[in-house]
């Protein structure tokens, strides 16, 4: 009688080689390198778009300030550049005085915003347009302007029309 021996080994049952496993690692590798990318993209651009969302408030809070100070209007685009010390409470202030208070509390919203600047602009009618820039690539861009092919010297804008 013949004796089996227990372990017997197949010919043509082969295990992994070396080169199925690289194969293997290769395949993950790529496939790891690919999920980062996308992590990293998705990331840059939730950024872009909180920044976005963070111009738009901004715009929108002067706007309504704009329109609870419809009297002042004409004041907002000459003081919106100046450096103005905020500080006054709405019982306490005369009109005009809100108005540097507004742009204060504004100009302090706007530094929240990498490189942010922003203006106000008279159009007439009593419609004005209030433009709100930042460095959105974080390049150290400091220009005034709104060329999206020039990210070098430009930065991102937002701009909204209102009449308050």
């Amino acid at each position: 009688m013949q004796r089996r021996n227990a372990i017997t080994p197949c010919p043509s049952c082969g295990g992994f080689t070396i080169i199925e496993v690289l194969v293997a690692v290769l395949v993950l590798s790529i496939g790891l390198l690919g999920l980062a990318s996308l992590q990293a993209t998705s990331l840059r651009n939730n950024t872009d778009a909180s920044l976005q969302t963070r111009a738009a408030y901004i715009a929108s809070d002067i706007a309504e300030r704009m329109r609870a100070n419809a009297a002042q209007a004409a004041l907002y685009p000459g003081t919106a550049a100046a450096a103005v010390t905020g500080g006054c409470l709405a019982s306490a202030c005369t009109p005009a005085q809100m108005v540097g208070n507004d742009i204060a509390e504004w100009n302090d919203m706007l530094a929240t915003l990498p490189s942010g600047q922003g203006d106000i602009t008279a159009l007439g009618n009593g419609f004005y347009t209030i433009t709100v820039r930042w460095d959105e690539a974080r390049t150290g861009a400091t220009g005034t302007g709104c060329n999206p092919d020039d990210p070098v010297n430009d930065l991102r804008c937002l701009s909204v029309t209102t009449r308050p």
